[in-house]
């Protein structure tokens, strides 16, 4: 044996170096290390981070919680809503010792809707509608907790007057879709079928809710698009946060001998910390947020907290999700820095950044438009929502990418200025990588409201149908078949005399038929007899002159299968028969009648048969007759509509009482423009929140520059007008970014509904909106700019 060979057998094995695995976690760990024990700055930089990514994380458990709330929603209004008895033709021929009467008493009060119903047990055991302990007795009342409130709420009398009954108790939450609906079951007495009173059963009705139509599917997909997209990038924005001091420590782990790929592996575990840290922050905000939400209404919506669940798969999937995507981002982000022992360099100084590739994401956005094919509104086709939300996405974030290229290249083209201007502008052409960062939230939720309101606008003939009323001769409509005799026409006059009303267009109405035998396969003529002064039946008929104790006879305007009709009953001279069964009216019909032609009222009805004055039929004889009234008020006087309501409410609590409008909305079409409302108010407030979180990252940042310019003289009003005016570019290019790519984008949309753009300036507002939210923040950010303006700043440890 050579002594070579002695000395091998001695040497000690070589390590075995340690797998990619082993690497990979051990480096993870060290930037864990460093953003969890990097002393005041590293802690500041990693809450930022995580108050960042928290809010983001918040938002989107919310929206995770969504199908869950509808769906117990849904579940509760079906459980309330009434169940006819089944078998029975009708609903009011059958009693038993559960069945229950009742009535819609709904009413408005101050723009709000106060559902109500007014109830007769026909036995000894009722059925009780869910959240209700006991029936209420005649004269009693269990509302809501809203309702109980409001009503205590001190300047609301007028609801009080309207909803005279004992409070007896409180309808707990199984009997609520929401803690601020307002909603009452009353008792009563009085209540019979012959009033409007039907019979039910019980409660709970399984037939589920109608599917949505195409367009609103399409307007559906977007606005969880639109809603949650900005929320993703901002996210992605918040784990890169201190990304410049972070790549200044790199740089000192490099000069002790760290390669490119473990500084890389370390800056993705300090994320994947504040990513975890996030995610663990945004569980918090949404469980204590949760808490207050019952208390929260944002455009008449609000929730219960037990509601808001996230679904177990999407939850998964964000905690999946955020800190995956934050490990990405910052590996994607290092790609275009060079870390060196004795610095950082940026790659994208020297060539710039290239533009072909983030046109490409727009364009393949709309090629995917193209391939999902045009959607029909009349056909329930297959849809392709997937293609549609990929479509939207890819434009969406297109133009996110889009915006730090046009801030670049615009900024690297300013010279000159005053000093504050000078000071922006150079700050942009060094770095403007994090301005655009923070716009970019903005830039894309202005984009896609843009869009979308394109399409509500495109919709709008869909969803939105003329009702043919007139709001300017008469504001509000009433029917009642309770009331009758003497009572008719005492109701028409309270509402004359009440406050604010100027005009009643106020009738009795019964039917008139001909008399006499006919065959069981002849129709019997029958028309419409109506009683009313002159004043009113000149707003039913092109009548001229007129005198109490005159009669008419009243054409359909073109109707002349009608007009044979009308002439078949009403015929001068004879007798006609008014009301139905056993023991109708006979009355004879003048022979000096005039021959008019019919109008169409306020609420849009054309009017014809027979008028008849005051003087002429005695209204409180008629069998079977109902009143009708039309009344115009004057609006310039306060809470007129709670006074006319009122009366409304003592002449008959069931009377069906109408707002008049020229335009009826589709209550799906409705509910989706206010779920769009409630979700951009939250979004708003997050990007917002997330605009600060990043203003003040940026200026601490460069809180030792700032202290350098203010002990060597500057202003800090010149500092204040430079900080302004650093926010004020990236914002004016992402506005016109999200400008030009919104009206692109609803282009694409209005085309692919089969539809044409409505107006092509609807722009403005939420140009105006994103303005607004800019100088906010920029209002916001400047009390903390100052405290940092000072020469204490350049102390350091």
């Amino acid at each position: 044996m050579t002594l070579l060979d002695e000395k091998r057998a001695v040497a000690p094995p070589r390590p075995t170096p340690p797998s990619w695995g082993a690497v990979t976690l051990r480096d993870l760990g060290l930037g864990i290390r460093f953003a969890a024990a990097g002393g005041r700055e590293g802690w500041i930089r990693t809450l930022l981070t995580a108050v960042g990514v928290g809010l983001g994380v918040a938002l989107l458990l919310l929206a995770s919680s969504v199908p869950h709330l509808l769906d117990e929603r849904n579940a509760r209004e079906q459980a309330r809503s009434e169940t006819r008895i089944s078998g029975s033709p009708d609903a009011n021929a059958v009693k038993s010792d559960s069945s229950v009467l009742r009535i819609n008493a709904t009413t408005e009060y101050h723009d709000r809707t106060v559902a109500g119903y007014l109830m007769r047990p026909d036995g000894t055991k009722p059925v009780l509608p869910p959240g209700v302990g006991r029936f209420p007795g005649a004269d009693e009342m269990v509302v809501s907790p809203a309702l109980d409130e409001l009503l205590a709420a001190p300047g609301n009398e007028l609801l009080r007057e309207r909803l005279p009954y004992e409070i007896t108790d409180t309808i707990g939450d199984a009997g609520l879709r929401s803690p601020g609906e307002l909603l009452y079951y009353a008792g009563s007495d009085t209540l019979t079928p012959a009033s409007g009173g039907h019979r039910i059963a019980g409660y709970g009705d399984e037939r589920g809710g109608d599917p949505l139509p195409p367009l609103l599917t399409v307007l559906v997909v977007m606005v969880c698009v639109v809603l949650l997209l900005p929320v993703a990038i901002f996210i992605a924005t918040a784990v890169r946060f201190g990304g410049d001091r972070r790549d200044r420590r790199l740089a000192a782990l490099r000069l002790v001998g760290a390669d490119i790929g473990t500084t890389r592996r370390i800056a993705a575990g300090e994320a994947l910390f504040g990513a975890v840290l996030g995610l663990l922050l945004g569980l918090a905000f949404f469980l204590g947020g949760r808490q207050f939400v019952g208390a929260v209404e944002i455009w008449d919506v609000s929730a219960f907290p037990a509601d808001l669940v996230p679904d177990p798969m999407l939850a998964l999937l964000i905690t999946v999700a955020v800190p995956l995507t934050a490990v990405l981002v910052t590996l994607v982000a290092m790609r275009s820095v060079v870390i060196e022992p004795l610095g950082v360099v940026r790659r994208g100084r020297e060539r710039g950044r290239r533009l072909w590739w983030r046109l490409l994401m727009p364009l393949a956005g709309l090629a995917v438009f193209g391939f999902t094919g045009r959607i029909s509104a009349y056909e329930y086709a297959p849809m392709k929502p997937f293609g549609i939300a990929a479509g939207a996405v890819l434009v969406l974030v297109g133009l996110a990418l889009l915006l730090p290229w046009l801030v670049e290249a615009c900024v690297n083209r300013l010279r000159g200025g005053p000093v504050p201007w000078q000071l922006a502008t150079r700050r942009l052409q060094l770095g403007s990588g994090a301005a655009s960062r923070a716009v970019s939230g903005v830039t894309v939720a202005v984009a896609g409201a843009i869009a979308l309101q394109m399409m509500f606008a495109a919709m709008n003939a869909d969803f939105n149908r003329m009702t043919g009323q007139d709001p300017t001769r008469a504001q509000f409509a009433g029917y009642s078949k309770d009331v009758t005799g003497e009572a008719a026409t005492s109701a028409i006059e309270q509402f004359r005399a009440t406050k604010g009303v100027e005009v009643v267009i106020g009738s009795v109405e019964a039917y008139a038929s001909r008399p006499g035998e006919y065959a069981d396969e002849d129709v019997q003529p029958t028309t419409s007899l109506t009683v009313g002064t002159c004043a009113t039946l000149r707003e039913l008929a092109r009548i001229g002159a007129c005198e109490d104790g005159d009669t008419f006879v009243v054409h359909p305007p073109g109707g002349k299968d009608m007009t044979d009709w009308v002439d078949a009953t009403a015929r001068k001279g004879e007798v006609v028969e008014i009301g139905s069964g056993s023991r109708p009216m006979r009355w004879t019909l003048p022979a000096d009648s005039t021959t008019v032609q019919g109008r169409e009222d306020p609420m849009g009805e054309v009017h014809y048969g027979i008028m008849a004055t005051t003087g002429a039929v005695d209204a409180g004889k008629l069998p079977g007759a109902t009143i009708s009234v039309q009344i115009r008020v004057d609006r310039s006087l306060p809470d007129v509509a709670e006074y006319v309501r009122n009366t409304a409410a003592r002449v008959d609590p069931g009377m069906r009482f109408v707002t008049l409008d020229s335009v009826e909305r589709d209550r799906q079409y409705a509910s989706i423009q206010t779920g769009l409302q409630v979700g951009a108010s939250a979004v708003l407030l997050l990007i917002a929140a997330s605009m600060l979180v990043s203003q003040l990252e940026q200026l601490r940042e460069r809180r030792r520059l700032l202290s350098v310019l203010v002990a060597f003289g500057t202003r800090r009003s010149t500092l204040s007008w430079s900080v302004l005016w650093q926010t004020a570019v990236p914002v004016v290019l992402g506005l016109a970014v999200a400008v030009a790519g919104g009206l692109g984008l609803g282009g694409a949309l209005t085309w692919l509904i089969e539809k044409q753009v409505a107006d092509w300036w609807l722009f403005w507002p939420m140009t105006g909106v994103g303005g607004a939210l800019i100088v906010l923040v920029t209002l916001l950010s400047l009390p903390p700019l100052w405290r940092m303006m000072r020469p204490d700043g350049l102390r350091t440890e």
